[in-house]
C-alpha cells in the first residue's frame, strides 16, 4: 500500500520555493599545494619531498652507524659456546636393591621437577666445584682484576651504575663472570636439560660445560649417599630401641602366660581349649557307642519276640551261632533224607526233630545273650557319657574364668608382634640403606646424553644482525626525526596564521554550508511538549514515524530537533528513509558514512551504517548512496535491520519524508505518526489526513500546528569562507 492520497493533497497546496546556489571560487591558482592543517589529512607527498631534500641528513648518519657498528663488532673479543645435554629419567638399578625388588615402573617427572633440576645445575655449590676444578679464579677472563680494572667502570660504580670489582671478593667476581657465561634451561615438553657455556677459549667452554654436567651427576650421587647414610644412622638408633621394646614385650607375654596358666599346647592352642576339644570328641564317641548298642539290642530282641530268623550281624558273626547253624543245617538234611523212607512217628524222625528243636533253642538263647551284652555295653557307654559331660562342664567353667586373662594375653601378644614387625621392617631398611651407602656406582636421576664439543664458530657477537639492526635503526631514527620536524612545522600556530591571512596562499573558495537550527521547522515549545509526551508514553513511543507533506528537508529538521530532545533521557536513533538529506549529512560526524542502501546491497556491515550527531548523543542511520534504487527499501532485510535497532534503542525515529514510495507496513507497524504539514494546508485536509493515517494502522497520529511553522527558518545555504 502506498500513501497515494498525499498526491491529491499536495495538488491543492502552493509550491514551495527552493533555494539553490553554486560553489564559487576566487583568487589565483597557487603554484604549490599546501595541506590544510585543519582538515586532519596527512600529506605524505610533501613529507616525502622533504625527506628527499634532506637525504644527506639521513644517509650520512646511516653510513656512520654502519661503519661504527662494523668496527665495534670486529673489536669485540668473540665468545665460543659449547653445550651439554642431560636427560632426567629417574633411573633405578633394580639389581642393586638389597630387597631384591623387581618393580621396573618409573615415576613420572612433572615439569616442576625438571625445573628444580635446572636450579640444581645453577646452584652455587656446583659452581664452586667447577671453578675450583678448572682453576677459573686464576683466569683473567673470569676475574677482571687480573686483567686490569677499567676506569670507566669505577666511575660508573661511584654513581651506582654497576658494581666496583675492587670492592668485591675474588669469589664474587669469578661467580659473577661464571653465571654471566652460563645458561641452563629445560627443553620444552621433554626431560632434557641443556647446559650452555661461553668463553673466549672454545676448549675451555667445552671443558666447563662437561664439568658442570659431570659435577651435577656427582652432586646427585653424593646427595643419595648422604641420604642413605643419614637414614642408616637414624635407623640404627631406632633398631636398638626397638630391640629392647620387643624383648620387654615378649617377656611380659611369657610372664603373664605362666601366671595365668595359659599354656600353649599343640597346634598353637591353649591347653584348656585343647582339653575341651578332646573331651568333646570323646563325648561324641561315647554317645555314638551308646546309641549303636541300644539300637542293635532292640533289633535282636524284636526278632526274638516275633520268632523271625535272627539276621543281625552281631549274631551271625558269633562262633557258637555259626556252629549251631551248621549242625542245624546237617540235621535238616538228615531229616529230609529219613523222611523220604520213614514216617513222622518213626523214632528216628522224632529224634531228628528233637535235635532240631534243641538247636533252635540254643540259637535263641545265644541271641538273647548277645542282646543282653549289647544292653550292658549301652549302659557302660551311658555312664561314660555322664562322666564326660561332668568333665566338660568343669572345663567350661574353667575356660570361662580364664577368658579375661586370655584377652589380656592376646593384647600383650599383639603389642609384641607389632613391635617385632616394626623391628623387622627397620632391619630391612637398615640393610638397604647400608648397601646403598657402600655402592659407589649407584645411578643418579640423570645421565649425560650429549657431551660438549669444541666449537670453532663464535656465538657472540652476531656480527651481521648487529650491523643490520644498528644501520636500520639509525636510518629509521633519522628519517623519523626529519618527518616529525616537518609535521610539527606544518601544524605550528605560525603556519596556521599564515594560512588564515592568505600569505603566499590562494584565496579559499567560498562554499555553501548548511546551518542546523535546533527546531527549524516548528516552534521549540511545541517540539519540547511533544518530546515530553513521547517520554511519558514509554514503550508506546518505541517506534515513531515522522512524515509530512512539504519538503523532505523541513521534515528532517523537525525530526532532528525532536530526536535531540529525546536523547536527554533515552537512547535514540534516527533512520532516514527519505531521499538523501543534506541536513542529515551536515549534522553527521561522518558525512561519507554508508547508509541503508549500502546495507541492503550487502556492501557494508550493520555497525558501519550507524554514525553520531555532532550536537548531541543522537545516533544516525542515513539513506546511503543517492544513486541507489529506492526499491531496495522493499527488501525484507530492511525490516530485520529495524527490528535489530528496536532491540537496542529506546526510541527509533523513522524519517519517511513524503512517503510516496514506501510500504505502509514498514511505517505503521506498532508505530506512532508525527506529521509535519505544509503551512498552507487547511484544517479539513489535516483532519482528513489524520483519519486516513489512523485507518491504515498508526496507533497515534500527532499533527504539528501549521501556525507554528516558520518558513523563514527552513534549511538554507549560508555563505562562508
Amino acid at each position: 500500500m502506498r500513501f497515494a492520497f498525499w498526491r491529491a493533497v499536495k495538488n491543492t497546496m502552493s509550491d514551495l520555493e527552493t533555494k539553490s546556489g553554486a560553489i564559487s571560487s576566487s583568487g589565483p591558482a597557487a603554484s604549490e599545494t599546501v595541506p590544510n592543517p585543519e582538515s586532519g589529512d596527512l600529506d605524505l607527498r610533501s613529507i616525502w619531498r622533504v625527506l628527499l631534500r634532506k637525504k644527506r641528513l639521513i644517509i650520512i648518519p646511516t653510513l656512520l652507524a654502519f661503519a661504527l657498528s662494523l668496527l665495534i663488532v670486529n673489536l669485540i673479543t668473540p665468545r665460543y659456546k659449547s653445550e651439554a645435554r642431560i636427560l632426567i629419567d629417574g633411573r633405578e638399578n633394580v639389581f642393586l636393591r638389597p630387597t631384591g625388588e623387581r618393580n621396573e615402573e618409573r615415576n613420572a617427572l612433572d615439569p616442576e621437577a625438571v625445573a628444580s633440576q635446572v636450579q640444581l645445575v645453577l646452584s652455587r655449590d656446583l659452581a664452586r666445584e667447577v671453578i675450583k676444578k678448572n682453576k677459573l679464579a686464576e683466569n683473567p677472563e673470569f676475574d677482571p682484576v687480573l686483567r686490569g680494572v677499567s676506569p670507566i667502570k669505577s666511575l660508573l660504580a661511584l654513581f651506582g651504575i654497576g658494581r666496583d670489582p675492587l670492592r668485591m671478593t675474588p669469589e664474587e667476581r669469578v661467580l659473577e663472570s661464571y653465571y654471566d657465561r652460563l645458561t641452563a634451561y629445560a627443553v620444552d615438553k621433554s626431560r632434557v636439560i641443556v647446559i650452555e657455556f661461553q668463553s673466549h677459549d672454545p676448549e675451555l667452554a667445552a671443558r666447563i660445560a662437561n664439568s658442570i654436567a659431570d659435577g651435577y651427576l656427582v652432586l646427585q650421587l653424593n646427595a643419595r649417599q648422604e641420604q642413605a647414610k643419614a637414614a642408616g644412622q637414624w635407623l640404627s638408633g631406632e633398631i636398638d630401641n626397638l630391640r629392647k621394646k620387643v624383648a620387654d614385650a615378649e617377656s611380659r607375654v611369657e610372664e603373664f602366660r605362666s601366671k595365668s596358666s595359659l599354656f600353649i599346647g599343640t597346634n598353637n592352642t591353649s591347653l584348656s581349649n585343647q582339653q575341651l576339644g578332646e573331651i568333646n570328641t570323646q563325648l561324641n564317641n561315647a554317645r555314638a557307642l551308646k546309641s549303636d548298642a541300644e539300637s542293635k539290642s532292640r533289633l535282636i530282641r524284636g526278632m526274638l519276640q516275633t520268632g523271625k530268623s535272627i539276621e543281625a550281624s552281631e549274631v551271625l558273626n558269633s562262633e557258637l551261632i555259626r556252629r549251631l547253624s551248621e549242625q542245624r543245617v546237617t540235621l535238616r538234611a538228615q531229616l529230609a533224607e529219613q523222611s523220604s523212607t520213614l514216617l513222622d512217628r518213626h523214632p528216628r524222625i522224632r529224634e531228628l526233630k528233637a535235635q532240631l528243636a534243641d538247636l533252635d533253642r540254643q540259637l535263641r538263647e545265644e541271641a538273647d545273650k548277645i542282646s543282653r551284652s549289647l544292653e550292658n555295653d549301652a549302659r557302660i557307654a551311658s555312664g561314660r557319657v555322664e562322666s564326660l559331660n561332668t568333665s566338660l562342664d568343669q572345663l567350661k567353667k574353667l575356660a570361662t574364668s580364664s577368658n579375661g586373662d586370655d584377652v589380656k594375653l592376646r593384647a600383650l601378644e599383639r603389642e609384641a608382634k607389632a613391635q617385632r614387625d616394626l623391628l623387622e621392617s627397620y632391619l630391612a631398611k637398615y640393610r638397604e640403606a647400608t648397601t646403598r651407602e657402600n655402592i659407589d656406582t649407584a645411578p643418579s636421576d640423570g645421565r649425560v646424553i650429549s657431551r660438549a664439543i669444541v666449537s670453532n664458530t663464535p656465538a657472540y657477537p652476531k656480527k651481521l644482525p648487529i650491523v643490520l639492526i644498528a644501520t636500520l635503526a639509525t636510518l629509521m631514527l633519522a628519517a623519523g626525526t626529519i618527518a616529525t620536524g616537518e609535521l610539527l612545522r606544518i601544524t605550528s600556530p605560525r603556519n596556521l596564521a599564515a594560512v588564515n591571512s592568505g600569505l603566499a596562499l590562494p584565496a579559499a573558495p567560498r562554499i555553501r554550508e548548511f546551518r542546523v537550527d535546533p527546531a527549524p521547522a516548528a516552534d521549540l515549545a511545541e517540539i519540547d511538549h511533544l518530546a515530553n509526551d513521547l517520554r511519558a508514553a514509554g514503550e508506546a513511543a518505541h517506534r515513531i514515524t515522522v512524515m509530512g507533506t512539504g519538503e523532505n528537508e523541513s521534515i528532517m529538521l523537525a525530526a532532528l530537533a525532536l530526536a535531540r530532545l529525546l536523547t536527554n533521557s533515552a537512547k535514540v536513533v534516527l533512520v532516514d528513509l527519505s531521499p538523501s538529506s543534506s541536513a542529515l549529512t551536515a549534522t553527521s560526524v561522518d558525512p561519507a558514512a554508508p547508509g541503508l542502501a549500502d546495507l541492503m546491497l550487502g556492501e557494508t556491515s550493520f555497525g558501519q551504517v550507524i554514525t553520531r550527531d555532532r550536537l548531541s548523543p543522537l545516533h544516525l542511520v542515513g539513506a546511503g548512496r543517492s544513486d541507489a534504487d529506492r526499491s531496495l527499501l522493499q527488501s525484507p532485510r530492511l525490516a530485520i535491520a529495524l527490528d535489530a535497532l528496536l532491540g537496542v534503542y529506546d526510541h527509533v525515529l523513522l524519517v519517511a519524508g513524503t512517503a510516496t514510495d514506501l510500504p505502509a507496513k514498514l511505517l505503521t507497524e506498532q508505530a506512532r505518526a508525527i506529521v509535519v504539514p505544509d503551512p498552507s494546508m487547511n484544517a479539513d485536509a489535516r483532519m482528513r489526513m489524520s483519519s486516513q493515517l489512523k485507518a491504515i494502522g498508526f496507533t497515534t497520529v500527532t499533527m504539528l500546528d501549521p501556525a507554528s511553522l516558520r518558513s523563514d527558518t527552513q534549511l538554507g545555504p549560508r555563505e562562508a569562507a
